[in-house]
C-alpha cells in the first residue's frame, strides 16, 4: 500500500464521493489511487476553480469539500481563493503535492514553502512527514475544517511520501475526523446574556457565516421564542449590503447587538457610530478567541461590552431560547423587519421587460427570479456592480454570493459545484462580464463532466465598478483602465461545447432563459445591460 492509497481510502472513508483536481506530477499517484476507490475526480482547468468549487460544495452541503492540486505553481493559484473560502468560513480541505521530503533544502523541483505560505490564509497548514502518518493527517483535516469557525485547512503532500510504501495494510482512522464538540457559555456569563437582553428595549442578533447557514434551525427557535431578531450578514459591504434593505437605520438604533460568531469587523464599521448607537451595549459569543479579542480592541474597555465568551454560538443560542421567555418588543422586531423588506419605490418600474434595450439589471433579475420561484433551485451571484444588484433582489433556498472577503470570479466554479453537489436543482448563476474572464474555460469542465448549469452574464462592457468610482471620485474625463469590448460570451461557451444566448432586449430574455435550461448544456445568456452603479437604499 502506498501513501497515495491511504490517502484515497481515507476519503473514501470519510464519505468523499467527488474531488475538484487539476493534474500534476507531483500528484499523479492519487490519480491512480481514485481509480479503485471510485471517487469521481473534477477535473478544472485552473487551481483556483477547484478552491472554488471546494468552498461551494462546504458552504452549500456543511461538510467540507476536497480540492487536490500539485506542487510549487499549482499550489500558489490557490491562495486567493483560499482567502475567500476563509472570509466565508467555509469547510473545506486543499490537499496539495508537495516537493520530494528526502530534496528538502537541496533545490528540489518546484520546491517551496507552501505549508507556510497557506498558513496566512487557513485555519491549519501543515505537510505531512510520513506515509503511514497520511490517514491521521487527512482525518484531522477534516476534524479541523469542520470544527468551531469552520474554514479551510491545507495538508501538503510530498510526492516521496504519496509514493512510499507502508509495511501493512493501514486502517483509516475515521473516528479522528469528528467534529469537536464546543460548550455553551458559561453559567455566570449566561445569566449576563439573559439580564443583558431582558434589559434591552431594541435588541438585535447578529450570527456569523458558519452560524447563519448551520444554525439556521436554532436561530429561528430564538427568534420566535423570545422576539429577538436575527439578521444574517454575508456582503463585503457589511450594513450597507442592499439585500438588507434599510436594516442600516434601525441598527444605529439598537440598544444591544449581540455577536454570535460574527467578528465586530469592517463590516460593522469596528462598532463605531453611526453603524452602532454610542452607547449601545455588545454581547459577543465565539469559538475563537482572536475574535473576542478583536471585539475588546474595538471597544477599547468601554462599558458598552458586556460579555465575551469562548463558547459555541448555537449552544449559547439553544440555551437562550429554553431560558428566556419572549422579551423582545413585538413592536421593535417588526421594525426590523420592514427595514430588511424594505425596497426604493424607483425599483419597481426598472424591472419592467420592455421592448428596448440594454435593460436595467433589476429586469434582469425579475424574469430569473420567476424561473427560481418555479423549482429546485441553487443561485450564485458574483461580480462587481451587476453582482450587487443580483444580490439584492434574487433569492433561492440554496445561495452564494462571493462573500465578506470582497473577491470577484467565483461563480462559474461554484455553479459546476453547485451541480455535482445537487444534481436534480436548476443552477443558475449571474455574473458581470468582467468576471466572466476570470475562469471562463470552467465551461469547459462543465461540458467534459455533464454539469449543466446557466450563467447569466450582465455585459455592459466595463468593470462597472471601477468606473463608477472613477466617474464619482474624478469626474467623466478621467476615465482609465476600466473599458472592456461588448464580447459575444456566449459564442465563447459555444465553441466549448456549451448553449449560448444573446440578449439585447427584453423581449428576448425569458425565452433565452428558457432556452438555456432546457438546452441540457452548459449555458451562457449573454444580456446586454445598462451601466449602473451599485444600489444605494435609504428610505426618504
Amino acid at each position: 500500500m502506498r501513501g497515495a492509497d491511504l490517502l484515497v481510502r481515507t476519503l473514501s472513508g470519510l464519505g468523499v464521493h467527488s474531488i475538484f483536481t487539476l493534474s500534476g506530477n507531483q500528484i499523479m499517484s492519487v490519480f491512480d489511487a481514485s481509480l479503485d476507490a471510485k471517487i469521481d475526480l473534477i477535473h478544472v482547468r485552473q487551481e483556483a476553480a477547484a478552491v472554488h468549487a471546494a468552498d461551494t460544495w462546504g458552504r452549500l452541503t456543511g461538510e467540507p469539500g476536497v480540492a487536490l492540486v500539485t506542487a510549487g505553481p499549482g499550489f500558489a493559484n490557490t491562495l486567493t481563493a483560499l482567502y475567500v473560502a476563509m472570509a466565508a468560513e467555509s469547510p473545506l480541505v486543499l490537499l496539495s503535492g508537495h516537493a520530494a521530503l528526502a530534496e528538502q533544502g537541496r533545490g528540489a523541483f518546484q520546491e517551496m514553502a507552501q505549508a507556510e505560505m497557506a498558513r496566512h490564509v487557513t485555519k491549519v497548514s501543515w505537510a505531512s512527514t510520513s506515509p503511514a502518518a497520511i490517514g491521521h493527517d487527512l482525518a484531522r483535516a477534516f476534524r479541523l475544517a469542520r470544527s468551531g469557525r469552520p474554514g479551510p485547512v491545507h495538508l501538503a503532500l510530498p510526492v516521496d511520501i504519496l509514493e512510499g510504501t507502508l509495511s501493512h495494510d493501514e486502517e483509516p482512522p475515521l473516528d479522528e475526523a469528528s467534529r469537536l464538540e464546543y460548550s455553551p457559555t458559561a453559567t455566570s456569563d449566561t445569566r449576563s446574556i439573559l439580564d443583558a437582553i431582558r434589559s434591552a428595549k431594541r435588541p438585535v442578533a447578529l450570527p456569523g457565516q458558519a452560524v447563519s447557514r448551520s444554525g439556521r434551525k436554532t436561530l429561528s427557535e430564538l427568534r420566535t421564542a423570545t422576539g429577538v431578531p436575527f439578521v444574517s450578514m454575508e456582503s463585503p459591504r457589511g450594513i450597507n449590503d442592499p439585500s438588507l434593505g434599510a436594516f442600516a437605520e434601525v441598527l444605529a438604533e439598537a440598544d444591544l447587538v449581540v455577536l454570535l460568531g460574527k467578528r465586530l469587523d469592517f463590516g460593522l464599521r469596528f462598532g463605531e457610530s453611526p453603524a452602532l448607537a454610542p452607547d449601545s451595549k455588545v454581547v459577543h459569543v465565539d469559538h475563537d478567541e482572536s475574535a473576542l479579542e478583536q471585539t475588546r480592541r474595538a471597544l477599547n474597555g468601554s462599558d458598552r461590552l458586556i460579555v465575551t465568551a469562548q463558547a459555541d454560538p448555537i449552544a449559547t443560542a439553544e440555551l437562550i431560547s429554553q431560558s428566556l421567555g419572549a422579551s423582545a418588543d413585538s413592536a421593535w422586531a417588526e421594525e426590523v423587519q420592514a427595514a430588511l423588506s424594505y425596497a426604493p419605490p424607483e425599483w419597481g418600474p426598472q424591472e419592467a421587460l420592455g421592448d428596448d434595450g440594454p435593460l436595467h439589471p433589476l429586469a434582469v433579475c425579475r424574469a430569473v427570479q420567476d424561473i427560481l420561484d418555479e423549482r429546485e433551485s441553487a443561485l450564485i451571484c458574483d461580480g462587481g456592480e451587476f453582482g450587487q444588484w443580483t444580490q439584492a433582489r434574487l433569492s433561492s433556498p440554496r445561495r452564494i454570493i462571493n462573500g465578506p472577503g470582497g473577491s470577484i470570479g467565483t461563480a462559474i466554479p461554484a455553479a459546476l459545484a453547485a451541480r455535482a453537489a445537487y444534481p436534480d436543482a436548476t443552477v443558475i448563476t449571474l455574473l458581470g462580464d468582467g468576471t466572466f474572464g476570470f475562469h471562463a474555460m470552467e465551461f469547459d469542465t462543465a461540458v467534459r463532466h455533464n454539469l449543466p448549469f446557466v450563467a447569466v452574464v450582465g455585459n455592459d462592457a466595463k468593470w462597472n465598478a471601477e468606473y463608477q468610482i472613477q466617474l464619482r471620485e474624478y469626474g467623466p474625463d478621467r476615465m482609465v483602465g476600466c473599458e472592456l469590448n461588448p464580447a459575444r460570451y456566449d459564442l465563447v461557451v459555444q465553441a466549448l461545447g456549451g448553449h449560448g444566448e444573446n440578449v439585447t432586449t427584453g423581449a428576448e430574455l425569458t425565452p433565452a432563459l428558457r432556452r438555456a435550461l432546457n438546452s441540457g448544456l452548459p449555458a451562457c445568456v449573454n444580456v446586454a445591460i445598462q451601466p449602473a452603479p451599485a444600489p444605494v437604499v435609504r428610505r426618504a
